[in-house]
C-alpha cells in the first residue's frame, strides 16, 4: 500500500469546496484473494476501515509511521546519483529533482528515520524555526518532529505523496518534485470553492469551470489551461484564473518610479509593457501608474518576484517623497555630503588624475567634474554625489539604501559580481542582503550604451540565460538587450558597466573601448604581449587609442578589480590593503606569474 493524493467534494462552513485527502491505494502488483482495491483515507488505515465476513475481530493495527523528509531528500540523491552541489561545494540554486521514496516508513526498509507527531500552540508564525525541508515558516498545531534531525516538519511536507490528481489537470497525475520553491506545495493542495465572490475583481459570483479550459483570462490576458478557471455564468463573458481574482489592487513595482495599480481595461494609447517591452492588449487587464499617463505593465509581469514583492499599498500612505537628499548646499560651489563630515568644494576644471579615487565609485578621476574636501584627500565625482541615499532599482523588489561603511570594508555587487570597497546600495528589507555597487546601481531604463545604436532595456525574463555579445558568456543574473525587431544585441552588467573611454600613461589619448570582433588575428596587447583573441569561438572587448593604434586588453588595462580603491584594508579570510602596483615585473603568489594589473591586494599578516 502507499499514499495516493487526490480531490473530493466536502464543505467548508455550509459552502461546497474540492478538499484534498490523502488515500491508501495498493501498489501495482498481483491480486491476490485477499487484496483489495478500497481506498482508506490516511486518518483510517487499510485493515480498521475494510470490513470482513469473519465475526473474528481484527487485531487493532498501529497508525501510519512516516519517514523523516530530509532522509526521502537524500536518499533520493543517493539512489539516483544527483548532484546537488557545485565545485565549490555550494548547493545548486535551481536544484530541481524528482523524488522517489514513499513517504511512508514501511515501504522504506532501508531507512529507518521517521518522524513523530507533535503539537504547539503556535498560532502565528514562527520566524527563527522554519521547515526543516521548505524552510518555511511554521504556522498551526499539527507539525512532525525528527529526533535523529532535531528539526520539525510541516504535516503536509511530511505526508506528500509521490503522486496526486489534480482537478485541472486529470488525464495525468502530478508527480512529487524537490526544488528551492518547496512550499507552492500549500498552494496545490489548498481547498479549492466551487464559487468565488470578489467584488473588487467582479460584480457578479465565479463558478469553477470544471474542466481544461483555454480560455483567456480577463485579468492577465493569458491562456493556461493548468490553472484553475472561474466563469461568470451570469450575462457577461468575465474568465479569471482563480489567483488572478486576489491580485493586489495597488503594488510597487522596481521598474517605475511610482505605485501602480490594477485596471480591467487600459486606456487608448497604450502599446506596450514597462517590463517586457512586449505589446499590451487593452481589452484586457494590467497595472497603470495614476501619475504617469500611458504607462502600463502586464500583470503577470508586474506581480514576478524580481518586480514586486506582491505587497497591498491600496490605502497605505506613500512615504517615498520623504527622502533626505545626499547633500547640503553651504554656499556656492560649497556642499555637506552625508558620507563625510567636512565640507567640499566644487571643481570643474576636469583635470585627469590617475592617482586619485572616487570614494563613491573607486573610479580614478577622469577629466569629470567632482567635489574635493579642503582637509583631506576625500574625493567624489559630482556624480556619484548627486546619487540618492534611498532607491528603487529594476532588478529588485525592495527599496535600496546608500551605505558608506560595509561589514569587513568589502562587499561584492549583485549585479556585476565585482568585489568593491566603494559605496553601497544595501536593501533596506531586514532579512535580505542584496546590494549593489554605485555604478551598477546608476545603470537604469533605458540605458543608452555608448557601443550601441539602440537603446537598451531589461526586458528578458529572468529564467532566460543569454549570452553577453562582449564576454560571450552565459549569464545567470539579468542583462541588458536591445528591443529593436531586428538587433539581438545583448550585453551583461560587467561589460556594460566598463568605462566606455579611459586613460593609459604611456599615451597621450583618450581609449575607447572596442567590441572583440574588431580585432583580428595579428593584434596584440600593449602591456602583456599576448594576442587580443584570448578565447576559442569568441572573442572579449578592448581598449584601443585610434590615434595611436594602442591596442590592450580590459584586464591589463583596468584590472580584475576596478571597483577597489587603494589606501584601505579589508577583510577575505585575511587582512589584506588595496594598493596601486607600481611594477608590472611583480611575482603574483597566488597564480606565481607576473601580472601588469594597476590594483593589487597586499597581504599584512605575519
Amino acid at each position: 500500500m502507499d499514499l495516493f493524493g487526490e480531490f473530493q467534494k466536502g464543505e467548508i462552513d455550509g459552502k461546497p469546496y474540492l478538499l484534498y485527502h490523502n488515500v491508501m491505494k495498493p501498489l501495482p502488483q498481483i491480486q491476490t484473494p485477499n487484496s483489495s482495491d478500497e481506498e482508506t483515507t490516511i486518518q483510517k488505515p487499510l485493515p480498521i476501515q475494510n470490513k470482513t465476513n469473519s465475526s473474528e475481530k481484527l487485531p487493532l493495527q498501529p497508525r501510519l509511521r512516516f519517514v523523516c523528509p530530509t532522509s526521502r531528500r537524500d536518499l533520493t540523491v543517493s539512489d539516483g546519483n544527483i548532484t546537488t552541489c557545485d565545485e565549490d561545494g555550494l548547493l545548486l540554486p535551481d536544484l530541481f529533482f524528482k523524488l522517489t521514496i514513499s513517504p511512508l516508513s514501511g515501504d522504506n526498509t532501508s531507512y529507518r528515520h521517521v518522524v513523530f507527531p507533535s503539537w504547539s500552540n503556535n498560532k502565528e508564525s514562527d520566524l527563527v524555526n522554519g521547515c526543516g525541508i521548505c524552510k518555511t515558516q511554521m504556522v498551526g498545531t499539527n507539525t512532525y518532529f525528527c529526533v535523529a534531525c532535531n528539526e520539525r516538519y510541516h504535516k503536509e511536507c511530511v505526508e506528500s505523496p509521490l503522486e496526486i490528481t489534480y482537478p485541472s489537470h486529470v488525464k495525468h497525475s502530478l508527480q512529487l518534485y524537490y526544488s528551492k520553491k518547496l512550499s507552492e506545495l500549500y498552494c496545490i493542495i489548498a481547498a479549492i470553492p466551487f464559487f468565488i465572490d470578489q467584488p473588487r475583481r467582479h460584480d457578479h459570483t465565479l463558478s469553477l469551470f470544471p474542466r481544461q479550459a483555454s480560455l483567456t483570462c480577463n485579468v492577465c490576458a493569458l491562456v493556461n489551461k493548468l490553472h484553475l478557471t472561474y466563469v461568470c455564468r451570469s450575462i457577461c463573458d468575465f474568465v479569471a484564473h482563480k489567483d488572478c481574482i486576489y491580485i493586489p489592487q495597488t503594488i510597487r513595482i522596481s521598474r517605475h518610479q511610482h505605485r501602480v495599480s490594477f485596471a480591467s481595461s487600459l486606456p487608448v494609447g497604450i502599446s506596450s509593457c514597462g517590463v517586457c517591452r512586449q505589446e499590451v492588449d487593452r481589452e484586457y487587464g494590467g497595472y497603470t501608474c495614476k501619475v504617469c499617463s500611458g504607462y502600463v505593465v502586464h500583470t503577470r509581469c508586474a506581480l514576478r518576484q524580481d518586480i514586486s514583492d506582491g505587497i497591498e499599498l491600496e490605502g497605505v500612505p506613500d512615504e517615498d517623497g520623504d527622502i533626505k537628499p545626499p547633500f547640503k548646499f553651504i554656499s556656492d560651489g560649497i556642499i555637506l555630503h552625508f558620507s563625510h563630515g567636512c565640507y567640499m568644494k566644487f571643481d570643474g576644471r576636469g583635470v585627469y588624475d590617475g592617482n586619485k579615487f572616487c570614494q563613491a565609485c573607486a573610479l580614478p578621476i577622469n577629466e569629470e567634474n567632482l567635489y574635493e574636501c579642503a582637509k583631506c584627500d576625500f574625493i567624489i565625482h559630482e556624480r556619484c554625489a548627486e546619487a540618492p541615499r534611498k532607491m528603487f532599482y529594476p532588478l529588485h523588489p525592495h527599496p535600496l539604501k546608500q551605505k558608506v561603511v560595509h561589514d569587513k570594508n568589502v562587499f561584492i555587487c549583485e549585479a556585476c559580481d565585482h568585489i568593491c570597497n566603494g559605496f553601497g546600495y544595501e536593501c533596506t528589507k531586514e532579512d535580505c542582503d542584496y546590494i549593489l555597487d554605485v555604478v551598477c546601481a546608476s545603470a537604469s531604463e533605458p540605458f543608452n550604451y555608448q557601443g550601441h545604436q539602440h537603446p537598451l532595456y531589461l526586458a528578458l525574463r529572468p529564467n532566460v540565460k543569454p549570452i553577453c555579445r562582449i564576454c560571450k558568456s552565459a549569464k545567470d543574473s539579468q542583462v541588458f538587450n536591445c528591443i529593436d525587431d531586428e538587433c539581438d544585441f545583448i550585453i551583461c552588467f560587467e561589460c556594460v558597466t566598463l568605462p566606455y573611454m579611459v586613460k593609459y600613461k604611456h599615451d597621450e589619448h583618450y581609449l575607447t573601448f572596442c567590441h572583440g570582433d574588431e580585432a583580428s588575428g595579428s593584434d596584440w596587447c600593449e602591456l602583456c604581449e599576448g594576442k587580443l583573441v584570448l578565447r576559442a569561438g569568441g572573442k572579449d572587448g578592448f581598449y584601443k587609442c585610434n590615434d595611436c593604434c594602442t591596442t590592450i586588453h580590459i584586464n591589463c588595462l583596468l584590472g580584475p578589480h576596478l571597483y577597489m580603491k587603494p589606501g584601505q584594508t579589508f577583510t577575505f579570510g585575511n587582512e589584506w590593503l588595496v594598493i596601486r602596483n607600481t611594477s608590472p615585473r611583480l611575482f603574483c603568489y597566488v597564480c606565481n606569474m607576473r601580472r601588469p594589473y594597476p590594483i593589487i591586494f597586499l597581504y599584512e599578516g605575519e
